[in-house]
């Protein structure tokens, strides 16, 4: 391996005829500048996906109340009700999988109606108006511009404070104005803005988000005459416990309390994060498999040239082994010696592809960073394209294995021509 009389042999080999040794070359390093643009290319996609979802807790539940299917007790189907806060302080008692309870509440006079509904000074927006205890911020968190979100002292003492969204901050104030410590009036009873937030989420949904306002559950039933009315429930499991169970043991306790038949399927709705997080977990596995199975089609591609240009290059050199093997070359000199050119050719054909693909990726990062510090608010589905160093060492580590076995085919067929027959061969 360090017979520099070997390695001079080799390039001058691979000079001899620079446009084959190119053109083989490219295939490899095609190959693998293709492998590295999809692995940067699915990363970029999981990573969108992923920043559109914010901070939602991947083993959370969301229950609310729909109207029954099944009479049941007397009750006759189709029968509408609501939760309640003796129904929240009965899940905690008796669901001890729950991580996190967070109920929740909208006020009914929200954007919909397109009614403004909140006003400060001479400018008024509609909006939507939600009550929300603190742990709802862990289950799908905000991220804060100024102030803070609700706390266990503005549950407690029912406090007039609101949170409220970018959006709505834009109509209120003035764009160097600080909300922190003003008031907004909200069907004619004023609270004071503790917090402003932006959401975490892409498209839509953040639109949505950033033009709430948010009270303490608890100000918000008391102010407008909500009673004991809860909306609907943000639930996360304990650490090692499954969000299917916690729900299926929420929705047991509810339909006790309210006397719903417990075959009716579709008097409490739901949605389970986890079994969403988990397809879409399968589906960037699926991804990642499809790249590796094209990716590494590709490289075979390219290392199938090789071994064919090696093929031709031994018959080439047909004589030239001849008379090596006659002045007692052994054949583990000829099998090394073909490949390492092998190994020697895909290796720098592959470092090359490696290295281009690396550089377009980065290229397409720095142009996406570019255009969000350009249009902060703009969202895409597709952001940080980037390739993992040990994932990019894998895959040349695969390249120069192939390459060893490209040059084995036609090693093993240069030991097996005879001596006098090479020496003869024209």
């Amino acid at each position: 391996m360090f017979d520099r009389d070997r390695w001079q042999e080799i390039f001058i080999a691979l000079k001899q005829n620079k446009l084959r040794t190119i053109l083989t070359a490219l295939g490899v390093t095609w190959g693998i500048l293709m492998l590295v643009i999809m692995l940067g290319a699915g990363n970029g996609l999981h990573n969108g996906v992923y920043d559109g979802m914010g901070g939602f807790a991947t083993n959370s539940v969301f229950v609310w109340a729909q109207r029954t299917t099944l009479a049941y007790k007397g009750f006759k189907k189709a029968r509408s009700y609501s939760f309640n806060n003796s129904d929240t302080r009965a899940i905690k008692e008796q669901v001890a999988e729950i991580g996190i309870l967070a109920p929740r509440l909208q006020a009914r006079f929200w954007q919909s109606s397109g009614e403004n509904n909140i006003v400060r000074g001479l400018k008024t927006g509609a909006f939507g108006i939600f009550g929300d205890y603190p742990d709802y911020n862990i289950i799908d968190p905000f991220n804060f511009i100024s102030g803070r979100f609700i706390n266990d002292d503005d549950i407690k003492y029912k406090r007039k404070v609101a949170i409220i969204g970018v959006r709505v901050k834009d109509v209120l104030f003035e764009p160097k104005e600080n909300p922190i410590g003003q008031y907004i009036r909200i069907k004619g009873v004023y609270f004071q803005v503790v917090g402003t937030f932006r959401s975490q989420h892409n498209g839509g949904w953040a639109e949505w988000q950033e033009q709430l306002v948010i009270l303490p559950l608890t100000t918000l039933q008391q102010t407008y005459n909500y009673g004991e009315a809860v909306g609907w429930y943000g639930i996360t499991a304990k650490k090692g416990i499954s969000a299917t169970l916690v729900e299926e043991k929420v929705k047991d306790v509810l339909k006790k309390r309210h006397s719903i038949s417990p075959d009716d399927k579709e008097a409490i709705g739901s949605q389970n994060l986890e079994k969403q997080f988990i397809k879409i977990n399968n589906m960037f596995t699926g991804i990642s498999l499809l790249i590796w199975i094209v990716g590494i089609g590709t490289l075979l591609a390219g290392v199938i040239g090789v071994s064919n240009i090696m093929l031709i290059i031994v018959k080439e050199r047909t004589k030239e082994i001849g008379v090596q093997r006659a002045i007692g070359a052994p054949p583990v000199t000829i099998v090394s010696q073909i490949i390492t050119e092998s190994i020697v050719l895909t290796a720098m054909a592959g470092y090359f592809g490696l290295v281009v693909g690396v550089g377009i990726v980065e290229l397409i990062n720095y142009a996406l960073v570019k255009a969000a510090a350009a249009n902060p608010d703009a969202r895409t589905m597709f952001t940080r394209p980037e390739v993992d160093f040990g994932v990019a060492l894998i895959a040349l580590s695969i390249l120069i294995v192939c390459g060893a076995l490209a040059g084995l085919v036609p090693a093993r067929r240069a030991v097996k021509i005879k001596p006098i027959d090479a020496l003869r061969y024209e």
